[in-house]
C-alpha cells in the first residue's frame, strides 16, 4: 500500500504548538508514515514526537525546517501525489476524489495548513487534489483524521505498533495500560 506523509504548513510556534502536536499525533495514530513541518523548526514538538514513538512504538518520522516548495517538488519528482485538505475542495463524500487518489497507486503527501494558505496551494503546480472533509470551516486535525480513516478504510484503528513500551488494552470499562516491564 502506498505511504502517506503529512506536510504541516504555516506553523507559528507561539500560537500553534498544541494543535500542530495534535496533527502529528493524529497522523501517527491513524496510519501516516511521518510528518514534515515546513519552513520552521520547533524543538518542543520534535521532543514530544520522539518521546511518543519511543514509548508507544511504531515507525514514524518527523522532519522540520524544510521549505514547503522543496518538500512538494521533491515529493512529485519521486512520483508521489499531493493532496491539499481544504474546505473548498472536492467533497470526500459526494465526489469520487478519494477513489481517484487511491487509483493513482502513488505515495500521498497530505498538506494541512495552520493558517490561511497561499492561493497557489489550490493550483496544479502544488496540489494534484484539493479535498474537502465537508465544505464548512473546521479543524485541520479533524480533516486529517477523517481523510486518513477513509483512506485506510478503518484498518488503521487496529494497527499494532511494533517495539511499543506502553500499550493500552481495550476493555469495556476502566483503563488498562501495560508497559514493557509487564507482559503484553
Amino acid at each position: 500500500m502506498p505511504k502517506i506523509v503529512v506536510l504541516r504548513w504555516g506553523h507559528r510556534p507561539q500560537r500553534d504548538a498544541r494543535l500542530t502536536t495534535h496533527v502529528v499525533l493524529t497522523a501517527r495514530a491513524l496510519g501516516a508514515s511521518g510528518v514534515i513541518l515546513t519552513d520552521v523548526k520547533d524543538e518542543k514538538i520534535k521532543e514530544t514526537v520522539e518521546k511518543v514513538v519511543n514509548n508507544w512504538g511504531g515507525r514514524f518520522f518527523f522532519e522540520m525546517g524544510i521549505p514547503w516548495e522543496k518538500a512538494v517538488r521533491k515529493w512529485r519528482e519521486n512520483g508521489g501525489v499531493v493532496v491539499h485538505l481544504t474546505a473548498y475542495g472536492e467533497n470526500i463524500e459526494t465526489s469520487d476524489v478519494l477513489e481517484r487518489i487511491k487509483a493513482s497507486g502513488k505515495d500521498v503527501l497530505v498538506i494541512v495548513g495552520s493558517q490561511k494558505v497561499p492561493r497557489e496551494f489550490f493550483s496544479e503546480k502544488v496540489s494534484d487534489f484539493n479535498v474537502a472533509i465537508g465544505n464548512q470551516p473546521h479543524s485541520e486535525c479533524s480533516s486529517l483524521a477523517v481523510f486518513l480513516d477513509r483512506y485506510f478504510n478503518g484498518k488503521e484503528l487496529t494497527k499494532t505498533f511494533e517495539n511499543a513500551k506502553i500499550r493500552i488494552i481495550p476493555q469495556k470499562r476502566g483503563k488498562k495500560v501495560v508497559s514493557s516491564d509487564s507482559e503484553f
